[in-house]
């Protein structure tokens, strides 16, 4: 069984520069997923796609291969997932007859995630042969039902999720403990069989199955804010098994 771990890593980022390469917690943000990966009981491989060389060669550095660089034709800002993890596989194929079973995608950009996520992550989708993909989820920070969009008229709120979506008056005002559980990906990863992505063209599948993380490991770098908020966390986590 090849398990293959992808860690997406473009060189580009508006909201932080350099993102990926960023210090945090002593280390560059890539180096904490590679470490993850380097860790689990599963993965056989870990590649970075990336069309930065200075991304490259610090990737390389912490112990990951790059074998090749992505193409700058699906290294922009609205390049798909499908994209990149489809580079990687037909490369890898063409250039040594490698094609994993499995295919993991790892961000850097949640660098709390842990070798014992990466893990159940697999197990889960190995565990349940009709699962296309399996994702970790954590409870929505905030429910959907209390959300609110402008209205046409540009001068109040309205609800936006109507009381025929919901069956509440006004949700907005009522416990959320009301309504029923809702659900976010973390984006943590994604655990996928390879013919997901190669014949569906998909990271998701028809049938996606789940794992629970913690909400304190979920997080999700987009702004500095964010990249603050995980510098802390990993400082503590790294004192306290220290």
């Amino acid at each position: 069984m090849e398990i293959l771990a992808i860690i997406p890593a473009r060189g580009g980022s508006k909201g932080i520069p350099g993102k990926n390469i960023k210090p945090i917690a002593g280390k560059p943000l890539i180096a904490w997923m590679i470490a993850a990966a380097q860790k689990s009981k599963h993965v056989s491989r870990i590649v970075v796609s990336t069309d930065d060389k200075r991304t490259a060669a610090i990737a390389r550095k912490y112990g990951a291969e790059v074998p090749f660089l992505r193409p700058k034709s699906i290294a922009g800002d609205r390049s798909t997932d499908v994209e990149f993890l489809t580079h990687v596989l037909w490369e890898l194929k063409k250039e040594e007859g490698y094609m994993p079973d499995i295919v993991l995608r790892l961000p850097p950009t949640s660098p709390l995630c842990t070798a014992e996520y990466i893990d159940e992550g697999i197990e889960t989708l190995l565990g349940d042969p009709a699962l296309d993909a399996v994702r970790p989820i954590t409870e929505a920070p905030k429910h959907p039902y209390k959300l609110w969009k402008i209205a046409k008229d540009k001068k109040h709120l309205e609800p936006f999720l109507p009381r025929s979506f919901t069956g509440f008056k006004e949700p907005h005002n009522l416990p959320r403990q009301l309504f029923p559980a809702v659900y976010i990906h973390t984006g943590a990863m994604d655990v996928m069989r390879r013919d997901t992505i190669l014949k569906q063209k998909s990271t998701s599948g028809k049938r996606l199955g789940f794992f629970f993380m913690k909400q304190e490991d979920s997080v999700n770098i987009d702004t500095p804010l964010d990249l603050a908020l995980a510098d802390t966390l990993l400082r503590k986590r790294t004192k306290r098994s220290a």
